[in-house]
């Protein structure tokens, strides 16, 4: 079972790790091409939640995330609800900014493709909850009854 587990704890994170190597291959000095789609989604986002956000640099974002994606997702394939943790960080703050599927009307095609990918990812966040929750649910240490 313990195999089991480590494998699917490899194949989960493999959908953080591989996207954040691509962007941190393509990141340069403006950030990448990450950065150039993040920023006018951002706005949009921002319009949307009805508060300005102060100004920031889109490059700065994505190295976070690149970084989010790369550390928790080493710490999850070894169990690590820190790592857990990182990952669900990530996928709450870039998720509703980058599927903007709100944006959209329900007859374009984008609205389809964008609202796909947020449940897709807002469900990587619900099992990233559920692995958490039973990471903590589990007690530390098992003491062993001694049996006379």
């Amino acid at each position: 079972m313990g195999f089991l587990s480590f494998v699917g704890r490899v194949l989960f994170a493999s959908v953080f790790i591989l996207p954040a190597w691509q962007e941190f291959n393509e990141y340069d000095l403006d950030g990448g091409p990450a950065s150039k789609a993040l920023a006018p989604k951002f706005n949009a986002f921002s319009k949307h939640v009805g508060f300005q956000v102060p100004p920031f640099e889109p490059k700065h974002v994505i190295a976070l995330s690149v970084a989010l994606k790369g550390e928790g997702g080493l710490l999850f394939i070894f169990g690590s609800s820190y790592g857990a943790s990182l990952l669900a960080l990530n996928q709450a703050i870039l998720t509703p900014i980058l599927y903007d599927f709100y944006n959209y009307d329900v007859e374009k095609k984008e609205f389809n493709l964008l609202f796909t990918e947020f449940t897709q990812n807002l469900a990587l966040f619900g099992a990233l909850l559920y692995f958490i929750g039973m990471k903590n649910s589990i007690p530390k240490r098992q003491l062993k009854e001694k049996t006379p």
